[in-house]
């Protein structure tokens, strides 16, 4: 979600101190401190890229507090319960989800360098963040990456009313011969989870057509659309909307094939029994030059973005956008601006830096809260 608008009291702080400040908040909760960079590192990819929804404003509520309850390890150790030369099964521990993940790509690919393609299957993760970080670890290998994962239910089958199956991204990303990959990372819901976080953080309406409520009903309050989905009495729609008639029978398809990925490949819990600490993930690497040389695939991959954003334009809108690019002008041009933090979040950052005693960050905001 690249935000166009900033609500009222919202001050921007440095990419670098931020990741900082994210890796020793997890270090003193207990992770380690590689796995701690790895988890600053990807939320920080997110809010570079203008994905709000899953970058630091996740930090308390996702990670931080379900830590300091007890519901997510911070200190286990993934371990491989299967491996072949292509295939492995990955069994997280119900601990950290970004160093699983990155972890999980990383042999991925080392499998594809080595025999053309590689998949890593994965369960009893959490939270992996922003799905586009592992595939694009595999695009600056020169190959092809795909991953997704399961979540909470929170999203409905076509003709149903009942939270089945999470956002479940499925993401693709691959090399250009253009400055930045193509990455399309989006969930198989029209809007996810944490967008509607995201909007509920100030106090925004949810559009209409996007949340349903039991009895079918359009539902626009964030804050309580959030606490209807906790309950089971509200759900997210499909990509496409409900019913057949605007084809969201496609994202629902898509959504139970990103489940399937998620669970049965490795013997992972599924639909409801998903609980945000439990989930599963897959990740695929295919080496390119296996194929084509990596120039030609490049310049072939990169004149398709060319020639999509060079067609006719609808009347009122001047340029075509493909996968990736919105977000990668998005880190370039915020690159010294740094990242936006409304007045929530700035709230839950000095409530982190004040119980975990990093008393070494003084922030621009504190004065303003």
């Amino acid at each position: 979600m690249v935000k166009k608008e900033e609500e009222e009291g919202t001050v921007h702080l440095s990419y670098d101190v931020l990741e900082h400040f994210t890796a020793d908040v997890f270090m003193k909760l207990g992770v380690p401190p590689d796995d701690a960079d790895v988890c600053a590192e990807v939320l920080s990819y997110a809010d570079r890229r203008g994905i709000s929804s899953h970058g630091v404003n996740r930090l308390k509520p996702f990670y931080y507090d379900r830590i300091r309850k007890g519901q997510q390890s911070a200190d286990a150790e993934m371990s491989i319960v299967r491996d072949g030369p292509t295939t492995a099964v990955i069994d997280g521990r119900f601990g950290m989800g970004f160093p699983v993940g990155k972890r999980s790509m990383q042999l991925a690919i080392d499998k594809a360098k080595k025999y053309g393609m590689g998949m890593v299957a994965v369960r009893n993760s959490t939270h992996y963040g922003a799905a586009g970080y592992y595939a694009t670890m595999a695009a600056a290998s020169g190959m092809l990456g795909i991953t997704g994962t399961n979540a909470r239910p929170s999203v409905a089958p076509t003709f149903g009313t009942e939270a089945m199956l999470g956002t479940n991204p499925f993401t693709i990303a691959f090399p250009t011969d253009e400055e930045f990959p193509f990455v399309l990372d989006c969930a198989t819901s029209i809007w996810q989870r944490g967008k509607i976080e995201y909007y509920a953080r100030e106090g925004r309406q949810v559009p209409e057509g996007l949340v349903i409520g039991e009895d079918g009903s359009t539902l626009t309050d964030s804050s309580e659309i959030l606490k209807a989905l906790i309950t089971g009495k509200a759900a997210l729609l499909p990509l496409g909307g409900p019913g057949e008639d605007t084809a969201g029978y496609k994202g629902y398809g898509y959504s139970t094939v990103v489940e399937v990925l998620s669970s049965a490949l490795q013997g992972g819990p599924f639909l409801k029994a998903i609980t945000g600490v439990n989930v599963g993930h897959f990740f695929m690497a295919v080496d390119i030059s296996s194929f084509t040389t990596m120039d030609e695939f490049e310049r072939s991959a990169g004149e398709v973005m060319r020639q999509l954003r060079g067609s006719r334009k609808a009347h009122g809108y001047g340029r075509i956008y493909t996968a990736g690019e919105k977000e990668h002008i998005h880190m370039v041009s915020t690159r010294e601006r740094g990242a936006p933090i409304n007045v929530s979040l700035q709230g839950e950052i000095l409530t982190m830096r004040d119980e975990m005693g990093l008393i070494k960050y003084k922030f621009p905001f504190e004065k303003k809260t």
